[in-house]
């Protein structure tokens, strides 16, 4: 029964590939518009092109630089698996595959999704809707498909026999998750430069000082505010999710070849978030299908026909994963079922706590839109406040959440050390299960950025004022869904990351296992561990106590220390780089306005392709030192304070990078979205004194929710990946 069920995966990956292309090519039949709307999609097409085709440049050498470096630990030093530097590279080709297509799509789909909301809301609403399931049939069919594959030639070529054969395929198959966080980080960090660049650009130039519309085509850096909107907001998403949804995955198999090792349960457990996931893909489809709304209809609405989706497709795993876990033979399958419902639950809880504080249908967002009528300081505290009281509600849902799921799947509520493991195999299949529907939420995230780049072709277009009311609705409740989307993907990190660190431990046993004999004798003789044979008694707990991992050890504590400072290094570093690279934007507009004659009169037309180069040269220039941070930073510690530095350095940056993600995407959002409620006609609509200060809140919020705050969920994870493939680099060459 279990080999037969394991082909669920490749078949549902591929389902969902052939689903992704059926709305591809019924995007593609939809009429693009006239002929000015198919020049400024056109001119967005080629920007976005050009800057993933220099962004994929760069990263490639990266990649061809670590690929050196993992064959070298790998068969020079040997003290890693010979087949990392392939999973690695494997990992990045998907990740950046995933945002390829979603891109792609995403500039297809903006022209013709104006021309349907010319024709109606739903008509509107379904265009964008279904080219953003694109992008999130794409990232889990590619997702299932690699993992799919590397399992079946693990499988094949790894020669160990008994329960560490899985033990290592698993964590091998973890450094193709780290390939997929590194590409993911790129992607994220230099789109969100370019996009937030061009926007703030636009936005200080354009409206305030000229006082033209939101996407006038007179705005020399429309375009590449459009372009950043598919290369930051979409391509960066896909990448980014691409990662979550695999690490998830790839994580809870690691520790449930682990926790199971020795009994008849371990492959069950190893297969099972693999199935679970390919579930979640095939009713991922089923709620792409069922999402459709009335016209006329409102914000809750039209946030009501998104959610029907959303919830119909999570009702439907929490149906299936049991019967899957019956299948398997797994002994505390209610159990496990009861995490991947607990993991549902957070992840729904999570998003609408990130609606209430973004969404301008509640108070939240409503306050501080109140606060621009004394102006733009009080709308930048406000905004902050708010983000910061959000926090409260996602950290104690992941709290309950860790808890309940742990509990369930280890059956002992008193979280005794012989069950850790398992309990913490329950917290990585609640990340699995918040993350199985991921096909409609990542569509409901990559919507967002349609419905906005549809607006901005409706209004170079001259389209009526109709077309564009209903493109800002649409436009409006994206803000929202994508600011769901992080929130959703920020909680799937916290809990990945937790089970990543078990993974670590694991890790760590194999890296002993394969230490050389005079070696394996210094480093037992360090541990004050009697033999290799009490190395693989031990449980969790008595393992970590072995490395003196507790917080009474300076070294613990200097790592926590490093980790916190990390993810606020980490954000100074984006939030400057998108500060001067928009600075460069500002001067930019600001001569054209004033050099090139006839702009202001709709009689000459800006160098938009300049606009494009300044946001492409910053991008590129700025991603890399923070990136390049994140893969740096865990092997120095490593390096430097051995394991129990490592564990503080990646408690550290969990705890303070959750927190910090969640107040930035949720103030950016809000910001957003009081512009949004103003624009609609509240507090003197657009063009007053209170438009003006609840833009230059949003310009603030700007790199807060698509660059910096984004970019945390993944810093945290690729940091915890790096530790996990660097742990025989540990073992072998540093002083406990």
């Amino acid at each position: 029964m279990q080999a037969a069920l394991v082909w669920l995966v490749p078949i549902s990956a591929c389902v969902a590939l052939v689903f992704a292309w059926k709305f591809y090519h019924q995007m593609i039949a939809e009429d693009e518009g006239t002929e000015t709307m198919k020049r400024i999609a056109g001119h967005v097409k080629a920007g976005a092109r050009a800057y993933l085709m220099q962004q994929y440049k760069v990263v490639g050498g990266v990649f061809l630089v670590m690929m050196l470096l993992f064959l070298w630990l790998a068969y020079g030093l040997h003290v890693q698996n010979g087949w990392v530097p392939f999973a690695f590279v494997t990992g990045g080709l998907f990740s950046g595959l995933a945002g390829w297509f979603g891109m792609k799509t995403a500039t297809q789909a903006s022209a013709r999704a104006a021309k349907a909301a010319s024709n109606s809301l739903n008509h509107g609403l379904r265009v964008a809707f279904r080219s953003g399931a694109v992008m999130g049939l794409v990232v889990v069919g590619l997702g299932l498909l690699d993992i799919s594959v590397w399992y079946a030639v693990l499988n094949i070529f790894v020669d160990n026999e008994g329960p560490e054969k899985l033990i290592i395929i698993t964590t091998t198959m973890l450094t193709f998750g780290m390939g997929a966080s590194l590409q993911a980080l790129f992607a994220r960090v230099g789109g969100g430069i370019f996009t937030k660049a061009a926007d703030v650009g636009a936005d200080l130039v354009g409206k305030v000082e000229a006082g033209i519309p939101e996407d006038d085509p007179r705005n020399p850096a429309t375009i590449a505010d459009n372009v950043g909107d598919n290369v930051g907001d979409v391509a960066g998403m896909g990448a980014d999710l691409y990662e979550s949804y695999c690490g998830s995955i790839l994580a809870t198999a690691a520790l449930g070849a682990g926790a199971f090792a020795g009994t008849d349960q371990q492959a069950a457990a190893v297969v099972a978030p693999m199935l679970i996931g390919a579930l979640g893909s095939l009713l991922s489809i089923v709620g792409v299908l069922s999402v459709r709304t009335k016209e006329g209809a409102n914000m809750k609405e039209l946030m009501g026909a998104l959610n029907k989706g959303i919830h119909l497709a999570s009702v439907g795993i929490i149906i299936v994963s049991f019967i899957i876990l019956k299948l398997l033979g797994l002994e505390n399958a209610a159990g496990l079922w009861g995490s991947i419902v607990v993991g549902l639950l957070t992840g729904i809880g999570i998003g609408y706590a990130t609606e209430i504080y973004t969404s301008h249908a509640y108070k939240p967002t409503q306050r501080i839109a109140e606060m621009t009528k004394t102006g733009p300081a009080t709308v930048i505290i406000g905004g902050m406040g708010e983000g910061l009281l959000s926090v409260a509600w996602p950290v104690l849902l992941v709290v309950i959440g860790t808890l309940l799921a742990y509990g369930f799947a280890a059956g002992d509520w008193s979280f005794s050390p012989d069950t850790m493991s398992q309990g913490l195999y329950g917290i990585g299949i609640a990340a699995v299960g918040m993350l199985s529907t991921l096909g409609i939420t990542l569509a409901t995230d990559a919507y967002g950025p349609i419905a906005d780049n549809a607006g901005g072709n409706a209004e170079m277009s001259g389209l009526p004022p109709e077309v564009r009311q209903r493109t800002d609705a649409l436009d409006a409740l994206g803000n929202t869904t994508a600011a769901t989307g992080k929130g959703f993907a920020i909680g799937s990190a916290a809990l990945t990351a937790l089970a990543l660190l078990a993974s670590y431990v694991e890790e760590l046993k194999i890296a002993l296992r394969h230490l050389k004999p005079e070696r394996l004798e210094v480093v037992l003789q360090q541990l004050n561990i009697d033999s290799m044979e009490a190395v693989e008694k031990a449980n969790l707990t008595d393992f970590m106590n072995y490395f003196e991992v507790n917080l009474m050890n300076p070294k613990v504590l200097l790592g926590v220390f490093l980790g916190a400072m990390m993810s606020f290094v980490f954000c100074g570093l984006t939030m400057n780089a998108v500060g001067r690279a928009a600075g460069k934007m500002v001067d930019e507009v600001r001569r054209q306005f004033r050099e090139i004659t006839g702009i202001m009169e709709g009689k000459a037309e800006p160098d938009y392709a300049q606009c494009v180069q300044i946001s492409t040269m910053a991008a590129q220039h700025e991603m890399l030192l923070p990136s390049c941070l994140a893969v740096i930073v865990p092997v120095g510690v490593g390096l430097l304070l051995g394991v129990p530095g490592v564990f503080g350095l990646l408690a550290g940056a969990l705890a303070s990078g959750f927190c910090l993600a969640v107040m930035m995407a949720n103030s950016g959002g809000a910001w957003d979205n009081a512009k949004k409620y103003i624009e609609e006609g509240h507090l003197g609509g657009k063009g007053s004194a209170a438009h003006k200060a609840a833009v230059i809140g949003d310009t603030v919020g700007d790199p807060f929710k698509d660059t910096s705050g984004p970019s945390i969920n993944i810093l945290i994870k690729l940091m915890t990946m790096v530790s996990i493939v660097t742990a025989g680099l540990n073992v072998s060459y540093t002083l406990f």
